[in-house]
């Protein structure tokens, strides 16, 4: 037997009639919905009809199925799991005519049509299927072509914004005009960007944004297709990268699938506008990175004219500020990475210092900031932000205080300087202080490494190495008599040895070494090849 032919329009319908609409429609006047009135908001799309067994294997999702029964006729038993099978497929609802083929339906068909909330709509005998057919389908072409009219007139609006230069704030006050309902357009930390509507409606809606677990948030994760709601929320995408959401908010639960068909447009309209702000203000960001880093050359002119250029931008760099350097380290040197850490300061600096500069240079993000700000607070902010995206890291040096524009090249040296010793002496995400480099600022200096290895094997010997176990060891001993200035009992507690114990270790560093505890010049060499071992990366 051929398959049913399936009885709609050509074209993907993306919008129908509801069931208890269909039951309004003349040639269904004197229809009777015996079960399942829940299920009236179920949206129909589609008509089919049913008159071979094997219908289940033809119907499709938001279709109203008709039929006399007559597949049935000699398994009325099968009449019990129709409605599950046909709820289980999406089917809207089951319209019958009884008497013919069928003489009643089965008490558990109505129980189960009730519990699943599926229509089983009753049919006359004197109106045929065409004739419900050729209706219903021309209600649900009209709605579509309605549907469509309104969606066009939305975009050609929403377009319109946008060509006039318009932004988030004009975009969601047309969709609040179009819908009558109140919108919010929302970044994707959920940061509110802009809303339109009446003020009460709106105060709800930003409310119900900003709490996990409200409607505005569980209509992002969970739209409710086919039924009227209060909250509707559709992404902004652009370029592959989701930028929010735009959110809307009806307190009287009247967004309907027409509505966010509207509210995806607006979504579109939105990711143009967000992608033109990006492209913009990557435009910005460049010429105040390079502005900044003329400043921090000393190639940007005289004081004055840095001082009102940096006025421009919203900077105050003629007061005493403080220079950050904030530089990736090695394992997290990427371009997505670098992005994020410019983003991640920059949100910081604006918290803490509004006046404060921030820009990102190819390898590493620097701050001018208020000499009386609190830095470390500031570094702690940005690296809690930057954590949230594991795994790479990033080293923060920081300047002395610099009274003027003047000296902001000398200030600028000496955080970069502050960033790549700290990393040297405490590994990745370190944050030092220049004037907290003491002796390594002067070890800093010496450009050739294996100068510096030489000069450690040199005075070293054979501690310079981890060759063999016992080395490490007596370079601690070592360490400690240098730091307690040879004092015997106190690095004898501060080691945990016995007397004996460190008084034979000390004749094992001079058979070694030589005679450190009479040399002062000795003592000094020591010191600072320990020190050049501490400095990672030489």
């Amino acid at each position: 037997m051929e398959p049913p032919v399936r009885l709609a329009s050509t074209g993907t319908i993306t919008h129908g009639v509801s069931v208890g609409e269909v039951l309004g429609v003349s040639t269904l006047a004197d229809a009777r919905l015996i079960a399942g009135e829940s299920g009236l908001g179920r949206i129909v799309q589609r008509l089919n009809v049913m008159e071979v067994p094997d219908i289940l294997a033809w119907v499709k999702p938001h279709e109203l199925l008709l039929t006399t029964g007559y597949p049935l006729r000699n398994t009325p038993q099968s009449l019990g799991r129709l409605v599950a099978d046909l709820d289980e497929r999406g089917l809207s609802a089951l319209a019958i005519k009884l008497g013919r083929y069928v003489d009643e339906l089965p008490a558990e068909m109505a129980e189960q049509a009730d519990r699943l909330g599926f229509p089983l709509i009753l049919l006359p005998n004197d109106v045929g299927f065409d004739d419900i057919l050729n209706q219903v389908l021309t209600d649900i072409l009209n709605r579509q072509a309605a549907v469509l009219a309104r969606a066009e007139e939305a975009h050609r609006a929403l377009v319109q914004v946008v060509l006039a230069g318009g932004g988030l704030n004009e975009v969601t006050a047309e969709v609040a005009n179009l819908l009558d309902v109140s919108v919010a357009a929302v970044d994707g930390s959920g940061r509110v960007l802009a809303a339109a509507g009446p003020a009460g409606h709106v105060t709800v809606l930003c409310e119900s944004i900003t709490h996990e677990g409200s409607p505005a948030a569980e209509a992002a994760r969970t739209p409710d297709a086919g039924r009227a709601r209060s909250f509707a929320s559709v992404p902004v995408l652009a370029g592959g990268h989701h930028h929010g959401r735009i959110v809307a908010y009806s307190p009287s639960a009247a967004i309907r699938d027409s509505d966010i068909g509207i509210l995806e447009r607006a979504a579109t309209v939105a990711a143009l506008v967000v992608t033109r702000q990006e492209a913009v203000n990557a435009v910005e960001s460049k010429y105040r990175a390079d502005f900044l880093r003329d400043v921090l050359t000393g190639r940007a002119g005289t004081v004055e004219r840095v001082t009102a250029r940096a006025g421009a931008f919203g900077w105050d760099l003629s007061r005493p500020v403080t220079v950050l350097v904030a530089e990736l380290d090695p394992d997290g040197d990427e371009r997505s990475a670098q992005d994020r850490l410019v983003a991640c300061w920059t949100a910081a600096i604006r918290r803490h210092d509004p006046h404060g500069a921030v820009a990102g240079f190819s390898h590493e993000v620097v701050a001018v900031v208020d000499a009386s700000a609190d830095v470390a607070r500031m570094a702690k902010d940005a690296a809690c932000a930057f954590a949230d995206a594991p795994p790479a890291t990033f080293s923060t040096g920081t300047s002395r205080p610099s009274p003027g524009a003047e000296t902001l090249p000398e200030a600028y040296a000496q955080a970069l300087k502050a960033a790549r010793v700290g990393r040297q002496l405490h590994g990745p995400g370190a944050v030092a202080h220049f004037d907290q480099l003491g002796v390594y600022r002067l070890l800093s200096l010496v450009n050739d490494t294996d100068e510096l290895h030489a000069f450690v094997r040199e005075t070293l010997g054979p501690l310079a190495t981890d060759d063999d176990a016992e080395n490490a060891d007596l370079r601690r001993t070592l360490q400690a008599l240098l730091e307690t200035n040879l004092n015997v009992a106190e690095t004898a507690r501060r080691l945990h040895f016995h007397y004996n114990t460190l008084r034979y270790r000390i004749g094992k560093l001079e058979r070694l070494l030589g005679g450190f505890t009479d040399d002062p010049h000795l003592r000094l060499n020591l010191t600072l090849a320990l020190h050049v071992l501490r400095m990672r990366g030489i």
